[in-house]
């Protein structure tokens, strides 16, 4: 037997053992599998040109490499941006094997493309090119990414939406009169600056003149443009101001005018792009005659009314509590606080820093909205993990496990963080699944209660999560109360579970939120320091017992 079939051998047989690898486990590595065949074939390719360095073919193998070496580097960019916008390719290895072909499929979907798992020129174009767009936006990509519930996802829509609209430039950017809105957005509100006396940059930060929510539930960002705050007889009369309502459809923003006073996003409802009123109260189409009315009040009184009991002896031994009803019953929205953050937050400049800092609450907030954005991204990976989930699946087995917490949730505006994290570890005792387990739930939870606006969910979560000695999620508690979502706003609360937080951090935990942001840190001392204190309240708490908790199962790698 020769000595070159005696150095073949053993190469082709790595290569049938590399080869007869499970399909398990090459969809649970690719990357690995691709680099060790590549490796072992590039090994053969090496040792046989040592061996025959006389031969022509191997003289000429150096003018086809650049091609093949340019391919891979192609798909290894394909590989780097599908990753970064949270589709899951494995590593950047070159070669689009199972997993790859795979994010290329859930790129494809996210977008509406056909899902082939083969990327068309343009496709490959778009996604790469955003991918660079996005690297070189600096603070104006993490703003979008902050303000968008889809978090880096929501880059390639808001890229896609301006090349449909022609609009060419940063979302973000206020050059040529953006302001951080769409075109069309920001074009309305040029007109109306043009028949008042604010400037167009000024009405963009008065209060209440740009209310944003997602009122046609596509996912996406829908403005109200609400001319009373203008000052201007133009656009406003005895009975009424002009109203303008702008609803996203996948071509772009549909408008939609009303007339009436001290607007809310709950007046409307919208199908795509058309919107309606949605109460007898609400707001009348501006096309529609409008009927005489007497001028709005400045104030309305709400009236009490006693909760009906089950009998009267019930009644006579314990009164009911009464409940206040009024046009602020409704609990704040955080999703649209946060689209407000954010566009706030681009006329600025960029988010607030220790140095800068002027408002400490103003600074919080932002970083609560920037956190709430990597719950979300955080829990997307995970989701897409989760064999057959469906978004609504979770969601609605998440606002269960969010219900399970409500007493929990409640505790934190009134007891200690001591107290609550005691109550809290009663009930993760109590519900009967393994440590692992319950904090996959509690990351998926808490991204699809902010997702889905359920403060319940979302903050139920991070206290499971903070319970299970997670503590650097415990800055997630503080915001709510710093801020009054879905708790009462209680600073001096608020400071415990920030301090908790950051003493994990300064001990070495690995942060959750901007781990690459070192200066977050120092801000949230600064905000901390500036916050004024309150007495604590008193103790006690109730534990509610656990049952139907959601388990979602991740494949193992």
């Amino acid at each position: 037997m020769s000595r070159k079939s005696i150095g073949i051998r053993p190469i082709a047989a790595a290569l049938a053992a590399a080869l007869a690898l499970s399909p398990a486990a090459a969809v649970a590595d690719n990357a690995f599998v691709g680099g060790l065949v590549g490796g072992i074939i590039g090994g053969a390719i090496a040792n046989s040109a040592r061996q025959q360095p006389q031969k022509k073919v191997y003289r000429s193998a150096p003018a086809r490499k650049p091609v093949y070496s340019a391919a891979r580097e192609q798909n290894r960019e394909v590989q780097h941006s599908l990753n970064y916008f949270g589709f899951n390719a494995g590593g950047a290895d070159g070669v689009l094997g199972s997993r790859s072909r795979s994010a290329i499929s859930t790129f494809q979907a996210h977008l509406g493309y056909p899902v082939t798992g083969q990327l068309t020129e343009f496709e490959r174009s778009f996604l790469v090119g955003s991918y660079h767009r996005a690297q070189s936006g600096g603070p104006a990509t993490a703003q979008l990414v902050a303000s968008n519930p889809q978090g880096l996802r929501g880059l390639l829509t808001i890229y896609r939406e301006e090349q449909m609209n022609g609009t060419g430039s940063m979302a973000s950017a206020s050059i040529g009169g953006h302001y951080g809105l769409p075109s069309v957005v920001a074009a309305a509100v040029n007109e109306i600056a043009r028949s008042s006396d604010p400037s167009a940059e000024q009405l963009v930060q008065r209060s209440g003149f740009i209310q944003l929510a997602d009122m046609n539930g596509d996912g996406q960002t829908d403005y109200i443009l609400d001319t009373s705050v203008t000052g201007s007889a133009f656009w406003c009369n005895a009975q009424s101001c002009a109203v303008r309502v702008f609803a996203s459809t996948p071509d772009g923003y549909e408008r939609n005018d009303f007339q009436a006073f001290n607007v809310t996003p709950a007046m409307f409802s919208c199908t795509r792009g058309t919107c309606s009123r949605t109460g007898s109260d609400a707001p009348v189409m501006a096309a529609a005659p409008v009927a005489p009315q007497p001028a709005a009040p400045q104030a309305t009184i709400p009236v009490a009314t006693a909760v009906p009991s089950v009998n009267a002896g019930a009644a006579a031994a314990a009164p009911a509590v009464p409940q206040f009803f009024g046009a602020g019953a409704a609990a704040p929205s955080l999703a649209s606080h946060c689209n407000m953050v954010s566009l706030v937050t681009t006329t600025n400049g960029g988010f607030t820093t220790a140095q800068d800092m002027t408002d400490a609450a103003a600074a919080l907030g932002e970083q609560m909205c920037l956190s709430r954005t990597y719950a979300i991204a955080n829990g997307e990976t995970l989701i897409q993990k989760i064999p057959n989930a469906t978004p609504q699946a979770v969601a609605g087995q998440c606002a269960g496990f969010g219900q399970l917490l409500t007493e929990q949730v409640a505790a934190i505006s009134v007891q200690s963080r001591e107290d609550v994290l005691r109550a809290t570890s009663s009930f993760v005792l109590s519900a009967g699944m393994a440590p692992q387990q319950l904090e996959t739930t509690a990351r998926v939870c808490l991204a699809s209660g902010y997702q889905s606006d359920d403060m319940d969910t979302a903050i139920g979560s991070a206290l499971v999560l903070v319970a299970l000695g997670q503590a650097p999620y415990a800055e997630l508690v503080g915001h709510h109360l710093s801020q009054g979502f879905g708790a009462t706003q209680r600073r001096d609360l608020a400071v415990q579970w920030y301090n908790h937080a950051i003493e994990a951090v300064d001990g070495g935990a690995v942060p959750v939120f901007g781990a690459g942001l070192p200066e977050r840190v120092e801000l949230l001392r600064a905000a901390m320091a500036r916050m004024p204190g309150n007495s604590l309240p008193p103790e006690g708490s109730t534990v509610r017992k656990a049952s139907a908790i959601p388990l979602f199962g991740l494949p193992s790698d």
